[in-house]
């Protein structure tokens, strides 16, 4: 377990900017009430096998007394750095996203399990949308009794949506609480136990 390096962080941010905007700086600043300290801390971006966490600088302190190897998991998994560098946000950062969203869609009912399979949002599927969406700009996906469903990427902005073909694609998925059992380096983890 490491801090993130300055190339990384900027990765990181950028990635983070996309979906929460201006937010981000709820994220970075958001104070810790963990542990013994009477100060509250801070929460902080750490690696640990290709994977940022988002985690109390109190945890990180105690997780120090357990090795690298035998540490699995740290906080909150935000995303993975893939072996070309790039980073990909991960199922659990919807809990980091969605309070902190810049831009939603609402799915009505019985759109729900479409996204949830994996496809993307048709504009058929848009119970509502929020203002001054563009195009390639990240979105947290919600039901219409606002819980958060996932997240992808705009294909068309709020001007153009209205306009579109009921049929025409709105969003990119590209996560969502329904993926399941997830085995990664040998361990299973399911990713809806993080809304429980």
């Amino acid at each position: 377990m490491r801090t993130l390096d300055e190339q990384e962080t900027t990765v990181v941010f950028e990635k983070l900017y996309k979906f929460v905007g201006n937010n981000l700086k709820n994220i970075v600043e958001n104070p810790s009430h963990e542990g013994p300290d009477p100060n509250p801390g801070r929460y902080c971006f750490r690696l640990q096998k290709n994977r940022v966490y988002y985690v109390s600088e109190s945890l990180v302190k105690r997780a120090t007394n357990v090795s690298r190897e035998k540490l699995v998991s740290l906080g909150i998994q935000v995303g993975k750095f893939t072996h070309h560098g790039n980073f990909h946000l991960t199922v659990h950062a919807l809990s980091l996203l969605a309070p902190n969203a810049k831009h939603k869609v609402w799915l009505k009912p019985t759109s729900e399990m479409s996204f949830l399979y994996g496809n993307p949002v048709l504009k058929a599927h848009l119970g509502r949308i929020t203002e001054d969406i563009n195009s390639g700009d990240g979105i947290v996906v919600y039901s219409m009794s606002d819980v958060p469903l996932g997240f992808g990427i705009a294909t068309k902005s709020t001007k153009d949506c209205r306009k579109s073909d009921p049929n025409s694609m709105v969003v990119i998925h590209q996560a969502d609480i329904g993926e399941g059992f997830m085995i990664d380096d040998g361990f299973v983890e399911f990713g809806t136990s993080v809304y429980v």
